[in-house]
C-alpha cells in the first residue's frame, strides 16, 4: 500500500470513528466565540451599564459586607465590554456541624453594587464547557474530547497528504452532482480554513497538556500547587488571625496593580478572610484584549495594603503556553475579527459534517454499517443544531421565576436532541433527514417570534433602540431557520425524483446469468 493511499484509509476511518463529537466540539465552540454575548441575549431584563473596574469593584465589596461578612472568600468578576454585570461568588466554611457550601453567585449592579433580578440562565457557558467536556463528569469528559481532538489533528495531516489537488479544489464546488458534488463541499470547507483548522485543533490539544501529560510537572515540582503558581498567579491561603480589622479601599490597590501592569486592567478581585486582621486581596489581570489569556495576579494585605506576592515575570514557556491558550478561546479578537472566526467555525463545521455524509455517499449498497453511519449523520449533523435552537427557544418559554429553570434549559436542549435523534431511527432515512430538518427550521424560527411575545426586546424593538446583539441573535435564527427548510426542501425534491430502486426476484437474477452467458 502506497503513501498516499495509507494516508487516505486513515482519514477516512479517524475521521468517521470521531466525526460526530467532533461536529459537536466544533458548533458548540464556534457558538461559544459569543459566550457572553449568549448569556446577555438569555437575560434580557439586564441593560449594559459599563463602569470603571475600582468603583465596581468597591460597590461589590460593600454589598458582600452587609450580606456576607463572616464568608471565608468572596470572588468577584468585574464588569467588561461583553459582561456588563458583576458576579459575586462567596464561600462559607464549615460552621457548627454544617458542612462548607458556595452561595448562589449573585448578579450586581457595577455602578451601586444593589443585587440585579434575572432569570437564571447557563447561557453561553452550557456550549462552552460541552465543547471540552461533552457533558461528562470530570476529567473523562475532557480526555474523550482530547482523543477526538488528536484524532482531528492526525486527519488534517493525513487530508493534506492525501490531497492531490489541494490548490485546484480551492475553486471547484460543482452542484448537483451528487457524491461528487458532497467532495467538493468537503474539499472547499476544508482547503478555506486550512490554517484556522490546524491551529484550533493544535492549540485545543495543548490547552489541556497538563491533564493529558501530567509527568513532566510531577518530575519537576514536588508541590504542584508550585507550578500553579508559576502560570497562574498566587493564592492568597492565610488563615483567620481571629483579630478583627477593616478592610482598606480596593481603588488604590486596583490603581497599583494597573500601574504594575503597564494599564492592564483587572477582571477579578478576591477578597480572602474579610473583616479579620489577617485579610488578603487578590487581583487578577484581565486577558480580554489580550493574546496571553494567562493573567497574572498581585496579592495585598487586606487591612494595611502592603504588597504580599505578584506573578513573576513569564518566561518563554509560560508566555508560550498562554498565547496558545489565548489563541484557541479568542478574547483578543474584537467584534469583526470575532464575526470572522465564527465563519471560520462553521467552515470547520460544515468540514465535518460533509465528511461524514461523504462516507455514507460512498457505501450506496445498503446494510448494518451504513444504516448506524446514516443515522448518527442525522442524530449529529441535523438533530444537535436544531436542539441548541430549542435550549434558546426554552430560554423564552420558560417562566422567569421558575425555580431551577438554569437546569431545566439544558435538560430541554439535550431532551430535544435525544428525541430527535431517537425519531431518525424510527423512520426511513430520507423521510428522517426531511422531517428533522423541517423540525430544526420550526424550532429556530420561533426563537425570534417568542423573543418578540415574551420580552421588551425582540426583533423590531431592538432595531429600532439599536440594541446590535438582540439583533444579531434573532437575525442569526431567521437565517439559520431558512438553512434548515431549504435543506428539508431539498432532501424532498432530491427523494421525488430519484427513481425506485427495482427488486431483484431469484428467477430475474437467473435470468441475467443466462443471457450474461
Amino acid at each position: 500500500m502506497s503513501v498516499r493511499r495509507a494516508m487516505a484509509w486513515a482519514h477516512g476511518w479517524l475521521g468517521l470513528i470521531a466525526g460526530w463529537l467532533l461536529f459537536a466540539m466544533f458548533l458548540t465552540g464556534t457558538a461559544s466565540y459569543f459566550r457572553p454575548e449568549i448569556t446577555r441575549w438569555m437575560q434580557p431584563e439586564l441593560a449594559a451599564r459599563p463602569v470603571a473596574a475600582a468603583r465596581a469593584a468597591q460597590a461589590a465589596i460593600d454589598h458582600m459586607r452587609a450580606v456576607a461578612p463572616d464568608d471565608e472568600q468572596w470572588t468577584l468578576m468585574l464588569p467588561d465590554a461583553r459582561s456588563p454585570v458583576t458576579m459575586a461568588y462567596s464561600y462559607v466554611p464549615p460552621r457548627a456541624g454544617q458542612p462548607a457550601r458556595f452561595r448562589p453567585p449573585e448578579m450586581l449592579d457595577p455602578a451601586s453594587g444593589a443585587p440585579l433580578r434575572a432569570r437564571a440562565t447557563y447561557g453561553g457557558e452550557t456550549f462552552y464547557r460541552f465543547h471540552f467536556e461533552l457533558q461528562l463528569p470530570y476529567p473523562w469528559g475532557r480526555w474523550l474530547a482530547g482523543l477526538c481532538a488528536m484524532a482531528m489533528f492526525a486527519a488534517i495531516l493525513s487530508g493534506v497528504i492525501t490531497h492531490k489537488r489541494i490548490f485546484a479544489d480551492f475553486f471547484t464546488l460543482r452542484w448537483r452532482k451528487g457524491q461528487r458534488s458532497w467532495l467538493d463541499a468537503h474539499n472547499v470547507s476544508a482547503v478555506l480554513a486550512l490554517p484556522y483548522h490546524a491551529l484550533i485543533t493544535y492549540t485545543g490539544l495543548i490547552t489541556l497538556a497538563t491533564l493529558y501529560m501530567p509527568w513532566p510537572i510531577a518530575a519537576n515540582y514536588r508541590d504542584p500547587a508550585a507550578f500553579a503558581a508559576l502560570l497562574y498567579g498566587p493564592e492568597a491561603t492565610a488563615p483567620r488571625s481571629g483579630a478583627q480589622a477593616p478592610l482598606v479601599p480596593v481603588g488604590p490597590l486596583i490603581a497599583r496593580a494597573e500601574a504594575l501592569w503597564q494599564g492592564g486592567e483587572i477582571g477579578q478581585v478576591a477578597v480572602r478572610n474579610p473583616g479579620d486582621a489577617g485579610a488578603t486581596i487578590t487581583l487578577r489581570a484581565a486577558t480580554a484584549g489580550r493574546f496571553d489569556a494567562q493573567g497574572g495576579a498581585i496579592v495585598f494585605s487586606g487591612t494595611t495594603g502592603r504588597l504580599i506576592a505578584a506573578t513573576p515575570a513569564p518566561g518563554p514557556a509560560a508566555r508560550t503556553a498562554g498565547t496558545l491558550l489565548g489563541l484557541h478561546i479568542a478574547g483578543f479578537a474584537g467584534p469583526a475579527l470575532r464575526w470572522a472566526l465564527f465563519a471560520l467555525g462553521l467552515a470547520g463545521t460544515t468540514m465535518v459534517g460533509t465528511g461524514l455524509l461523504l462516507w455514507t455517499a460512498k457505501r450506496v449498497a445498503p446494510g448494518p454499517g451504513r444504516a448506524l453511519v446514516e443515522r448518527l449523520n442525522i442524530a449529529t449533523v441535523a438533530a444537535l443544531p436544531a436542539s441548541m435552537a430549542a435550549y434558546l427557544l426554552a430560554n423564552r418559554l420558560l417562566p422567569a421565576a421558575l425555580a431551577g429553570r438554569a437546569d431545566l434549559e439544558v435538560r430541554v436542549w439535550l431532551g430535544s436532541w435525544a428525541v430527535l435523534a431517537a425519531y431518525a431511527c424510527l423512520r426511513p432515512a430520507r423521510r428522517a433527514w426531511r422531517e428533522v430538518l423541517a423540525a430544526g427550521a420550526v424550532i429556530a424560527g420561533a426563537v425570534p417570534v417568542a423573543s418578540a411575545l415574551c420580552t421588551t426586546r425582540g426583533l423590531v424593538p431592538a432595531l429600532r433602540a439599536g440594541d446590535w446583539l438582540f439583533v444579531s441573535v434573532d437575525g442569526l435564527m431567521i437565517g439559520f431557520a431558512a438553512l434548515f427548510a431549504l435543506a428539508s426542501r431539498k432532501v424532498a425534491r432530491s427523494a421525488a425524483r430519484r427513481p425506485p430502486r427495482p427488486r431483484t426476484t431469484a428467477a430475474a437474477a437467473a435470468k441475467s446469468l443466462v443471457h450474461a452467458d
